[in-house]
C-alpha cells in the first residue's frame, strides 16, 4: 500500500493485495490477498473485492457492492450504491462451480446506477450508462443508454453522462460540452 493512502481502520485488507497511490478505503471493507485496486479510487463502506478482481484507476465504488471473482472495472468507472455482480449463472450452495466463473467487463468511463444488478459473463461499454435499478443479462456497446428489468437500451449518451440526440444524418453533441458524436448504423463514434 502507498503511503498516502487513506485506509480506515476498519478496513481490513489481506497481505498481497495491490492498492494504489492515493486511494480511499472507507469503514467496514474487505479487499483479498489477489486483489487489485489502482491509482485513486475511492471504496465506499462496506464494500468487498474478491480474489481476482481488477480495480482500474479513479474508480468510485459507493457502499455495499461486493466484486466477486472474474470482474474487471475499467479506469473512471462509477459503481452506485449496493450494486450486485454475480460470478456464476446457476449457483447451488451444495455444488461447487468455481471453475464455472465467468468474468465480467466493465469498460472505462461507465456508470453502473444504484441497486442495478449485473449478471456474469457480459461486458458493458466505455461510457455507458446503466440506470439505476436495471437488471442486466446481455452485453451493452460503448455510449449505451440502459434501464429496466430485463434492462435495453433506451439510447446514446456521451462521456459527460448526457443524453445524445442525433440528426437524420447520425450526428450529435453532447448538449454540456458540445462534443462531436456520430451514430453509425448501431455504434456510436467521438469525432476528432
Amino acid at each position: 500500500m502507498q503511503p498516502q493512502n487513506l485506509i480506515h481502520p476498519t478496513a481490513i485488507i489481506d497481505p498481497g493485495a495491490q492498492i494504489g497511490k492515493g486511494t480511499r478505503i472507507w469503514h467496514f471493507c474487505h479487499i483479498m490477498p489477489l486483489a487489485s485496486v489502482g491509482d485513486g479510487c475511492t471504496i465506499g463502506q462496506n464494500v468487498f473485492i474478491d480474489n481476482h478482481v481488477e480495480v482500474g484507476n479513479r474508480v468510485k465504488i459507493q457502499n455495499n457492492v461486493s466484486l466477486y471473482n472474474g470482474v474487471i472495472i475499467g479506469d473512471d468507472v462509477f459503481l452506485g450504491p449496493s450494486v450486485v455482480f454475480t460470478n456464476v449463472i446457476n449457483p447451488r450452495s451444495f455444488i461447487e462451480r468455481k471453475n464455472e466463473f465467468k468474468p465480467t467487463l466493465i469498460s472505462n468511463g461507465a456508470t453502473i446506477g444504484a441497486n442495478a444488478a449485473i449478471i456474469c459473463g457480459i461486458s458493458i461499454g466505455a461510457y455507458a450508462l446503466v440506470g439505476a435499478g436495471a437488471v442486466v443479462t446481455k452485453s451493452f456497446p460503448p455510449f449505451a443508454l440502459v434501464t429496466g428489468n430485463p434492462a435495453t437500451q433506451k439510447g446514446w449518451v456521451s462521456r459527460s453522462a448526457y443524453k445524445l440526440i442525433f440528426n437524420d444524418k447520425g450526428e450529435g453533441d453532447c448538449p454540456a460540452t458540445r462534443e462531436k458524436y456520430r451514430l453509425n448504423g448501431t455504434k456510436v463514434e467521438i469525432l476528432e
